[in-house]
């Protein structure tokens, strides 16, 4: 038995140059996105800071003002905050997300010097979601629509 673990081949990886295979499934980092067009998706539902187990999501909801081109949509969070010491990599805040405006990332390196670092605010989870992809186009406005109004119905 020592013999084989002397001769068989190092198995060591030299981290972070080398880095292991990430599985299918894997679920890092719990990020925020924006649409194809630059928007935030999150409406400040606060969702994912109800099912979150360890209560490490904080939402603080906000007006989107009448003027802004999404005044037509709905509410938009003042601050998003994710405790990333709190949290357990669990999924269901993306699970939950009705608009898909949070989704896990294969990022699985989080460093900090003190606990404050390790608070993702709402521009840090957006700088790590960056854009996805989406079929929805729920933010664009429906031609013949009118802003605020019921469509003249």
């Amino acid at each position: 038995m020592t013999i084989r673990h002397l001769v068989r081949k190092k198995q060591t990886l030299e981290y972070p140059e080398q880095r292991p295979a990430i599985p299918p499934g894997y679920r890092g980092v719990p990020t925020l996105v924006r649409d194809p067009n630059g928007r935030e998706k999150c409406v400040s539902c606060q969702l994912c800071e109800f099912v979150c187990p360890p209560k490490a999501i904080r939402i603080t909801p906000g007006e989107i003002p009448a003027d802004a081109p999404t005044a037509h949509v709905e509410k938009a969070p003042k601050a998003f905050e994710i405790d990333m010491l709190r949290c357990i990599y669990c999924g269901l805040c993306q699970e939950v997300c009705p608009e898909e405006a949070i989704f896990l990332q294969n990022q699985f390196s989080m460093s900090g010097y003190t606990r404050a670092e390790m608070v993702n605010d709402k521009a840090r989870l957006y700088e790590l979601g960056g854009t996805l992809p989406d079929d929805h186009f729920k933010w664009d406005q429906k031609k013949g629509r009118r802003a605020g109004g019921n469509g003249g119905h």
